[in-house]
């Protein structure tokens, strides 16, 4: 089918056309129908399937037909990252170019003032990150009382970010009447229960399972030791001869490291976090879409509105704490029905991070370890149980067992999948790499996706797991000896 099927004005067709596409993916036939039809939706697919002109398209659309000659916006994008807002403002930019419509962008890390003349001057649509929009309303510098169309763009990491607090309070400033359209690639129940809170009898568009992934995205992991890590990475980036790679790091400080270290092996690399200006962030971006650097080192932040085009590689240095962030991580490759490459770096302390991810993505991710000889081999890991689960105020998972990690797949018998400590818990500080107010590193996260500092963690095994305790005498279970051999082989 496509696009004038849909009902589009020519000028939206011809701006879809000079970006290079005629057939609209199946999130945008689905979609844009329902939307034009005033309907709220809640749509999910997965990301690179062109869910930012499933909703500008017809947005669009809609505030060109409808008479309004008032200075106040008409509709509000809410995202949770900078690069996001940057990505989705200008993709409404290139799609509306030939209409007569105005558009502003608003997050943190920059001045006031070009944003609060952006309002007073009279805008039609406002793509912002919650933190600095809901300053601006504060400050009585916004006035968002004419909205006719709110979206939120990934919505489950705005409520992991913990702007569930600032969306509140904006949509105190919006008129009940408006349309409501929500989209995210990852589908949580925390997402199920937000949408229905503000949704009236909204279209459901998915058009993918929930929380899956490209089908041409090739995954591995790898059994390695943290201090070989960055060895590991270089010699596959030397050895594959990559031009290309973006590379996840868990915290702000570790993708400082990182980048300095691949310098060090003669690897052009530059990192992007939270703490970095706004000018610095762009200008890293630029560089890797240009190729002017081999390797992108990242906290999390950017695993949301990032859109390179054929990105070939993306490498999980330290796996994700949430396993819903592994799907944004690696989306950024394969994107558009292109092929790409997902690897993982799993040390020691990490396998329950990587069991996290398999029963997100309900299925195993190849496993492998560097033997002494340098050969690639595949890892075979089994499970015994070793304790009796024990109580907590918070078990993730479920009662999910885990009892044989080989090529035919699990056991539905077995050990326990939290064994080890007898179950997850939540709560501390907030971690560090996760999204701040506006779309940094630093914002508090939510309760139901926090963890305990390390430190805490491994207090709370030692004092809980009687078969783990030193003080009961107990040896380690075989798995983590096995993973330990491994470990020590691989190195």
């Amino acid at each position: 089918m496509p696009f004038a099927q849909l009902g589009l004005r020519s000028e939206l067709i011809e701006a879809v056309a000079a970006k290079g596409y005629d057939t609209p993916s199946p999130i945008q036939e689905r979609a844009i129908p329902a939307i034009l039809e005033k309907r709220d939706v809640i749509g999910g697919a997965q990301t690179g399937t062109g869910k930012t002109a499933a909703f500008a398209l017809p947005m669009l659309q809609l505030l060109a037909e409808s008479d309004f000659n008032n200075k106040r916006p008409r509709a509000l994008v809410l995202t949770p990252t900078r690069e996001l807002a940057s990505q989705v403002h200008q993709s409404i930019r290139d799609y509306g170019q030939k209409l007569r419509l105005r558009s502003t962008v608003i997050f943190g890390g920059v001045g006031f003032g070009p944003q609060v003349n952006a309002f007073r001057r009279g805008v039609d649509i406002v793509v912002a990150t919650p933190g600095r929009l809901l300053d601006l309303l504060q400050r009585g510098d916004a006035n968002l009382s004419a909205i006719e169309i709110l979206v939120l763009d990934e919505a489950d990491r705005m409520l992991d970010m913990g702007f569930i607090h600032d969306i509140k309070k904006i949509l105190k400033h919006v008129p009940d009447r408006r349309q409501n359209l929500l989209f995210s690639a990852t589908y949580s129940n925390e997402v199920k229960k937000f949408s229905d809170s503000i949704l009236r009898d909204p279209v459901e568009v998915e058009v993918s399972a929930r929380n899956s992934i490209a089908e041409r995205v090739e995954q591995e992991a790898y059994i390695v030791g943290q201090k070989s890590k960055r060895a590991m990475l270089s010699s596959m980036i030397h050895t594959g001869n990559w031009s290309q790679v973006l590379v996840f790091t868990r915290t702000k400080h570790g993708a400082n490291r990182l980048a300095t270290q691949l310098e060090k092996d003669d690897i052009s690399a530059m990192a992007i976090h939270g703490n970095k200006s706004q000018s610095a962030r762009e200008r890293a971006l630029a560089s890797f879409k240009a190729n002017r650097i081999q390797v992108l080192v990242a906290t999390d932040i950017a695993a949301r509105g990032l859109d390179i085009a054929d990105l070939p590689y993306v490498v999980n240095y330290e796996l994700p704490n949430v396993a819903e962030d592994y799907i944004h991580r690696i989306g950024r490759t394969g994107r558009a029905g292109k092929a790409g490459k997902a690897i993982s770096f799993v040390s020691e302390t990490e396998e329950e991070y990587l069991w996290d991810i398999e029963k997100l993505l309900k299925r195993q991710v190849p496993l492998y370890a560097i033997d002494q000889n340098g050969e690639r081999r595949e890892v075979e890991l089994n499970r015994k149980p070793t304790a009796k689960k024990h109580a907590h105020s918070k078990n993730r998972g479920g009662t999910g067992n885990r009892s044989n990690r080989s090529g035919g797949g699990r056991n539905s018998g077995g050990g326990n999948r939290n064994s080890r400590s007898g179950g997850r818990t939540y709560g501390g500080g907030a971690r560090n790499d996760r999204g701040g107010r506006d779309g940094g590193d630093n914002g508090q996260q939510s309760q139901s996706k926090r963890r305990r500092p390390s430190g805490q963690r491994n207090r709370q095994r030692s004092e809980s797991t009687p078969t783990e305790s030193s003080s009961q005498g107990s040896k380690p279970s075989t798995f983590r000896s096995k993973l330990s051999n491994l470990l020590s082989r691989g190195r």
